[in-house]
């Protein structure tokens, strides 16, 4: 806070503040002081205070200059609890942020404002400032004074227009092109893209077909640019992130699919067109083989299109003779597209016909598959039913084979069963062998694969939290550019007279010591997460250990007693660390309450609040005698 105090007591000085060269800071600063340097602060604001600088020796004017000063300054806009104790019995924040409040709402001198650069932005600022202004200052026309419900401006006729609807244009956008990762100094941009941009990609401003479609199609373009950015994090946090791949895998698996899909539908949609084209050949074939079998049985009954066709050239042999001995004829248009719509229907009835004959023999072949299906199952039932009878038969055949020598073959089996439940036992004994080892390796896997489990849930989870930062990061990083330029433009506007070199030295010292401050921070960070890992570790490991202690304990403890004691044991020893433990925790609380306590003991130490009280008990003797007087002087008259 030392720089900063340098920077309000310099800047006090400058504005003709009485201070002593011993003043190096807020903590010298008198009552005296104090609201001199207020009472000049909102002299250069202008706020038209008409307060001495000098405080009177009256108490009860001291409250009432007081007063005044913290209404003067809760009309410019302070946020915070001011009054007169403010400045008679001060704090040293609570006058630090005052003045620091005041000197911000100095006005900057007209010279500055007139020297500075002036840009587009500043350009457009100035003029929507002027506008705002003029509106701002414009005389309210009441409704039923408006030509039409809206007042008409302008000097000359035909400036006129109507107020408010100047400026409106319907939002018509287009398409805009900017450039690509020219942002990013990673990535590497090809020769030939890069010479695009700079030879043949027009401006921004210039792409658009007429110069009031700029602002919508920069506003559609950033809109879409927004929305794609929101659907690709909304997709990456919703199937990207549980599939753990990352973003470059994820979105070339996603082309993949997308290329595959497109290419089973092109390729479907190929087929369909061959089997419509084959089903026009296979169509063709038949017909061609009809009217082949109809022409191949020579003087038989035939069929309606050969008997058309063997009309069809009758009638051109009855032209040809009609020809040789009438002499040549000319049909008419309307006979010809007669005898076309003859031709037409002829062959319509020709082609229903083989339709016909064609569905009747699809559907006797659908008959005769489905007789087939029937004997197929028919004969496979017949085939299960004797090789189950064949079975039977074998049976009953040793069953009878059996009886003449019964006794015999009865000791016989009995041996054999004997044997195959001794075999069995045998087995049963190896089985037992081999499982132990498998179970408790299966229980190691298993174990495995919980930790595993647990571990990408973890990283799951602090990606995601990395990613919410990440944005809080940037959307922090946003407001400190904006900042930044704001704090830029009031630098350029300031006066360059001033030697500044100490305070730039002074602020990039503490830009330093605050780094330091901030490397030290992510160090214990970074130490804290580390033991929290290792606590969660430990108390996993402890409870996993404690969960396998227990079965173990348990299976045995029905049997023995020694066991049985164990196990209640353990179960002491378990409750009496869990114990242990939140005494720890509760130790650790208690302590970070009495390190708050400890920070608030010191706050309160530096209010000065002992002090203030005795000069507020001084004050209210003092205030007592002046009544006292007061009283005295009214009752001698």
């Amino acid at each position: 806070m030392e720089e900063v105090d340098n920077i309000i007591i310099h800047t006090l000085r400058e504005i003709g503040c009485g201070l002593d060269d011993d003043v190096q800071s807020l903590k010298h600063f008198s009552t005296e002081n104090i609201v001199e340097a207020t009472v000049k602060c909102l002299r250069v604001i202008g706020d038209g205070v008409n307060i001495s600088p000098a405080l009177p020796p009256g108490m009860s004017a001291r409250y009432r200059v007081g007063t005044q000063l913290a209404t003067s300054c809760q009309e410019l806009g302070f946020r915070g609890d001011i009054g007169y104790q403010t400045f008679l019995y001060s704090n040293e924040a609570d006058i630090r942020r005052v003045l620091m409040f005041l000197i911000e709402k100095m006005p900057k001198e007209a010279a500055e404002v007139a020297s500075e650069p002036m840009g587009k932005s500043a350009m457009l600022k100035r003029s929507i400032a002027a506008e705002l202004d003029r509106q701002m200052k414009s005389a309210w026309t009441p409704s039923y004074c408006k030509q039409d419900g809206l007042c008409w401006r302008g000097t000359k006729p035909r400036q006129w227009h109507r107020e408010g609807l100047i400026g409106v244009r319907r939002f018509h956008s287009c398409p805009v092109r900017t450039p690509e990762g020219v942002g990013d100094i990673t990535k590497k941009i090809p020769k030939d893209l890069k010479r695009y941009y700079d030879k043949h990609l027009q401006p921004l401003t210039s792409q658009p077909p007429q110069s009031s479609q700029v602002v919508p199609s920069v506003v559609e373009a950033n809109d879409l640019s927004v929305t794609a950015q929101q659907e690709w994090e909304a997709e990456w946090n919703q199937q990207g992130l549980p599939s753990r791949l990352s973003e470059e895998d994820y979105k070339a698996r996603k082309r993949q699919r997308l290329e595959k899909r497109i290419s089973d539908q092109l390729r479907q949609a190929i087929q369909q067109e061959t089997s419509k084209a084959t089903a026009g050949r296979d169509l063709l074939q038949v017909l061609s083989s009809f009217t082949d079998r109809g022409a191949g049985k020579g003087v038989t009954k035939g069929s309606r299109f050969t008997h058309t066709e063997k009309l069809q050239f009758a009638q051109d042999e009855e032209t040809a003779a009609q020809m040789m001995g009438e002499g040549p004829r000319v049909d008419t248009e309307e006979e010809m597209q007669r005898k076309r719509e003859e031709e037409v229907e002829q062959l319509r009835g020709q082609l229903e016909e083989v339709t016909g004959q064609l569905q009747s023999l699809d559907v006797e072949m659908k008959k005769f598959t489905a007789g087939i299906q029937q004997m197929e199952e028919k004969v496979n039932t017949e085939v299960r039913g004797r090789s189950d009878k064949e079975e039977a038969y074998k049976v009953k055949k040793r069953t009878l084979d059996l009886l003449p020598d019964a006794e015999n073959n009865i000791t016989k089996l009995q041996g054999v069963v004997d044997g195959s439940s001794q075999r069995l036992v045998n087995l049963a004994q190896q089985w037992e062998k081999h499982r132990v080892p498998l179970i408790q390796q299966y229980r190691e896997l298993k174990e495995l694969n919980a930790n595993r489990e647990s571990q990408s849930e973890k990283k799951l989870e602090e990606i995601k939290s990395l990613r919410e930062k990440m944005k809080e990061v940037a959307d922090e990083a946003r407001g400190k550019d904006d900042v930044y330029k704001q704090l830029a433009s009031e630098y350029e506007r300031m006066t360059k007279d001033v030697n500044r070199g100490a305070y730039t030295k002074r602020i990039m010292e503490i830009v330093g010591n605050i780094k330091k401050q901030k490397e030290e921070i992510d160090k214990i960070l970074i130490d804290t997460r580390d033991v929290q890992k290792e606590i969660n570790q430990l108390t996993g490991k402890l409870d996993r250990t404690f969960a396998v202690t227990d079965e173990l304990i348990f299976r045995d403890a029905k049997k023995d007693e020694a066991v049985r004691k164990a196990y209640k044991s353990l179960a002491a020893l378990h409750e009496n660390c869990e114990q242990l433990i939140k005494t720890v925790e509760e130790t650790g609380g208690i302590m970070r309450e009495i390190r708050d306590l400890e920070d608030q003991i010191e706050t309160e130490g530096a209010k000065k609040t002992t002090q203030n009280l005795d000069r507020i008990m001084g004050d209210f003797k003092q205030m007592k005698q002046e009544n006292s007087g007061i009283v005295a002087k009214l009752k001698g008259k």
